[in-house]
């Protein structure tokens, strides 16, 4: 049963010059010295966070545009939307053309609600320790959520911004307001700093899935982020090599013992059976402890899902119960290109994807679109779902650990174990080890390569693919045999024709943002 009920506080700040005898305490708001007095108070101003920030990258869906989270892959040239003549960011993004006026709104939205989710940790992780009733164990474990998502909403701005203002106090004044860039080294140095506290075993966080921790952030997930922060350190811009922190953080959740990859279903004569494979199993759960390592949380009647109605274009909304369907998140050609057609089962019909729909006894074939947010309740009969969202799978801890530990120690056995676990469930008529002897003999380099496709194949409902993207300054070629090949991505033309450039591999600051405060600067080419 789903646990977290979500309440928003909205907290006012009025200051009165008036008169003593007309000054009063409001009785609509509270100011925050009124506010944390209770227990309940500093919880409730974390369970905020669980909505607010880094979350409404994946929560503000709208049907028309599809998540925010999916505006990278925009950019990358190998996902469309149906509905991109009106959402005209997706234009922008695939055309290459953004600056910061025309996404100002769509940007400006993004920036504010992250900012927005900011100010709420930073005024939660201020008050907390002073809240009177909270016991030490308490303040430690509130902290840590609130700093986990201090720092899942300062990694989202500095992989899109880059340079960002460093914010770590509530606001006061108007001054607060007015804060330049800080360098991008700056910026992760706090995001590791929050994300370490948060994985630190004397600082209260359960080392136990979300899902057996009443859907709470814990050690697992503080540490997948902080395995993930290292990794992007490591590649671009920064060029650290952190790799072997990476590795040290990614082996932390493996070792937890709290995950493993869900297998496929087989017959009695030990044949995979398609409808129950192990992606068909993650799909129809509500969630998988073994599996999810963090989710976004929906429950039917609180926040209903928005990714359902991704699953079929326009076309087809009269054949379900939804109002409006949109194929917002339809992989082109040249993406699936990327996998091999005959061996990968990922790429089979109803698995990853699907691209047919029986009606009556008539099947309807359409452009090939998700199937891993495909709720059969909810499109056909009650057009609402509460299934949760994965945002870090277990399968992306693995892959960080062997890219990380390939990086740090060379092909290992250890490296060669976690990527064959991967690649062998997708792979599942080759033996895991015909597999593992192709990988142990791949140079450092060339097995880096191969994680790379596979992060390629296997996160695209994580949206990883831009960001990686972005870190390694290389970009995925496909061919028609499934292969991928890796070449510079400055100077390489996207789906569309559009060549990429190196302003490209960051947003533009909205320029509304700079209106409102002068400090800030313009990312270099916008």
């Amino acid at each position: 049963m789903k646990k977290i009920n979500i309440i928003v506080i909205l907290t006012g700040f009025i200051t009165f010059s008036c008169s003593d005898f007309l000054q009063e305490v409001p009785r609509d708001e509270l100011s925050t010295d009124q506010f944390f007095t209770v227990p309940l108070q500093a919880q409730n101003a974390v369970n905020s966070l669980y909505r607010n920030g880094a979350p409404q990258m994946y929560t503000s869906a709208g049907v028309y545009s599809g998540s925010r989270a999916m505006l990278g892959e925009y950019m990358s040239g190998f996902f469309d939307n149906e509905y991109k003549g009106q959402e005209f960011q997706i234009q922008y993004a695939q055309q290459l053309t953004m600056d910061g006026d025309n996404t100002a709104t769509y940007l400006g939205g993004i920036w504010n609600d992250l900012y927005r989710g900011i100010s709420r940790a930073n005024n939660a992780i201020l008050n907390i320790p002073d809240t009177p009733g909270l016991s030490e164990e308490d303040i430690k474990r509130l902290s840590a959520e609130a700093k986990f998502f201090r720092a899942f909403a300062y990694y989202h701005l500095v992989r899109m911004f880059g340079a960002v203002p460093i914010i770590t106090e509530p606001y006061e004044t108007l001054d607060d307001l007015y804060v330049a860039n800080s360098p991008v080294q700056d910026v992760y140095n706090l995001i590791v700093e929050d994300l370490q506290y948060a994985a630190d075993e004397n600082n209260g966080l359960a080392n136990v899935s979300m899902a057996d921790n009443g859907y709470r952030v814990t050690r697992t997930v503080a540490n997948t982020l902080l395995s993930e922060a290292y990794l992007t350190m490591s590649g671009y811009p920064l060029q650290q090599d952190n790799y072997g922190n990476a590795a040290t953080a990614a082996r932390a959740v493996i070792n937890s013992n709290v995950y493993s990859l869900t297998q496929h279903g087989k017959d009695a004569a030990g044949n995979v059976v398609p409808e129950n494979s192990a992606y068909n199993q993650i799909r129809q759960a509500d969630v998988l402890a073994n599996e999810y390592i963090y989710s976004i949380e929906y429950t039917v009647g609180i926040e209903n899902s928005p990714y359902p109605p991704f699953c079929y274009p326009v076309a087809l909304a009269g054949d379900v119960a939804y109002a409006l369907t949109n194929g917002a998140y339809q992989p082109v050609n040249s993406f699936l290109q990327g996998y091999d057609a005959v061996n990968d089962l990922r790429r089979q019909e109803k698995q990853y994807f699907h691209s047919s729909l029986t009606v009556d006894d008539s099947i309807r074939n359409f452009a090939t679109s998700p199937y891993m947010w495909h709720d059969d309740q909810a499109l056909f009969e009650t057009a609402t779902s509460g299934k949760d969202l994965l945002v870090y799978s277990y399968a992306d801890a693995l892959l960080i650990a062997a890219e990380a530990i390939a990086n740090s120690e060379g092909v290992t056995a250890e490296a060669v174990g976690y990527l064959t676990q991967v690649r062998s469930r997708a792979y599942w008529q080759q033996t895991p080890e015909a597999i593992s002897a192709q990988l142990s003999a791949l140079s450092p380099e060339a097995f880096v390569q191969e994680v790379w496709k596979e992060r390629y194949r296997e996160l695209v409902f994580e949206f990883q693919l831009w960001p990686d993207i972005q870190r390694t300054r290389m970009f995925p070629q496909t061919s028609a045999n499934g292969d991928i090949t890796y070449v510079n991505v400055v100077g390489q033309t996207n789906n569309w024709g559009k060549t990429f450039a190196e302003k490209n591999l960051l947003f533009p600051i909205p320029e509304t943002e700079r209106q409102r405060n002068p400090n800030l600067t313009q990312n270099e080419g916008y």
